[in-house]
């Protein structure tokens, strides 16, 4: 067995209803609290009754509202807004950017200066890990954002940027999931969200950083997407679906932060930066044929032998029947493609993204955790079938 390290994870408060209990979960960490969230989160009537038991134990709540995927620039601003009122912790309501955002801030209130001097790739200045008390409540299942160590900040633009703000510090201290905030979230979003959670979950189990650990949380996530992500497309409202894909999203930030990712994810980190592409659409885009163009070349190399392995029994999970590992190869590929199509995924060219791009983006995006290493011109293939 080789040597793994895992990262600690939050305390973790899972159920439907959970949020009913939040305002007692911040009690404790005192009187001044700054709550990140999407304009639409703040029209949940369970938003207000929760604000109104903060104000009946004398807890100020500083709102701030969140549109789009956090820019260096929100960060900054809330940052100002709050630091002179000794905020006692940062609670972030609402889906993976405004978690994102929620970590960011918690992060530089003790930190000081400009967030965009400490991102990844971006600045020149190393964290020191210190933050005050953050909790994470997802009100959508995809990210797993609520698990994991960095905060994403996006820049877009023809020079821009999707760097990550991280430490390992950074893993918020509480996440409470309750997956019936998840049945506000429009379908459309759902299921690419969805989609970036299976994802993960896939990339993760056959990372190269994978660990029996990482793996056992991975098959068990995967198998609850599997389940799970048909049914909430053609049911939206049952909640015992949506409470698997919760679980399943909670997963994978788990094993990602403890066992990296691959080449979907590091497309996905280059587009973002440059176009106004939905994280979980990219992701859903390219899953198939990133899936597909790994396991022709591990069959064709012979390389990691237990990748494919695993791409294989991820395969068995689509069908009832044992097949030959072929077949459940092939069935992997074909099913998640027909996914990509029943929950209507765009096309990435919808966003602007142009055969021109392609080289640029094929020479940023990152693999090192992919289960084997694909050249420029096999990731130009799978980038330009995504593009119509």
């Amino acid at each position: 067995m080789n040597a793994f390290q895992f990262a600690r994870i939050p305390r973790i408060h899972f159920g439907t209803g959970s949020f009913s209990n939040l305002a007692n979960i911040i009690e404790p960490y005192g009187s001044q609290v700054v709550i990140i969230c999407s304009r639409s989160v703040s029209a949940f009537p369970v938003f207000s009754g929760f604000l109104d038991q903060l104000n009946r134990k004398q807890q100020v709540a500083e709102v701030c509202i969140l549109t789009g995927e956090p820019s260096p620039q929100f960060v900054d601003q809330v940052v100002d807004r709050v630091s002179g009122r000794d905020p006692s912790c940062v609670v972030a309501i609402g889906g993976g950017s405004v978690v994102d955002a929620g970590k960011a801030v918690s992060a530089m209130i003790p930190l000081g200066g400009r967030v965009k001097e400490y991102l990844e790739g971006v600045g020149s200045r190393e964290p020191d890990g210190r933050k005050i008390p953050f909790i994470a409540v997802p009100t959508t299942a995809g990210t797993g954002s609520e698990a994991t160590r960095n905060a994403v900040i996006s820049e877009p633009g023809p020079s821009g940027f999707k760097k990550s703000l991280r430490h390992v510090n950074y893993v918020p201290d509480i996440a409470v999931i309750d997956p019936a905030l998840t049945l506000t979230c429009p379908l459309d979003v759902t299921m690419s969200v969805g989609m970036d959670a299976f994802t993960q979950l896939l990339e993760a189990y056959t990372s190269t950083g994978a660990s029996p650990l990482t793996d056992a949380l991975a098959w068990n996530g995967l198998e609850m997407s599997v389940r799970s992500l048909p049914v909430v497309f053609t049911d939206p409202d049952n909640l015992e679906a949506r409470s698997e894909l919760s679980y399943a999203a909670l997963l994978s930030g788990i094993t990602l932060a403890n066992a990296g990712l691959g080449v979907v994810h590091g497309f996905a980190s280059v587009i973002g930066g440059l176009f106004p592409a939905p994280h979980g659409v990219v992701c859903g885009a390219l899953v198939a044929p990133v899936t597909r163009e790994n396991i022709r070349k591990l069959m064709a190399t012979g390389e990691h032998p237990n990748a494919l392995w695993k791409y294989s029994r991820v395969g068995g999970l689509f069908t009832p029947e044992p097949s030959s590992m072929e077949k459940q190869l092939e069935m992997l590929s074909e099913r998640i493609e027909a996914w990509a199509n029943d929950f209507r995924i765009p096309k990435l060219g919808k966003f602007g993204i142009t055969r021109a791009n392609a080289d640029h983006i094929v020479s940023q995006a990152g693999q090192k955790t992919n289960p084997v290493k694909l050249d420029p011109d096999e990731l130009a293939g799978i980038l330009l079938e995504t593009m119509e």
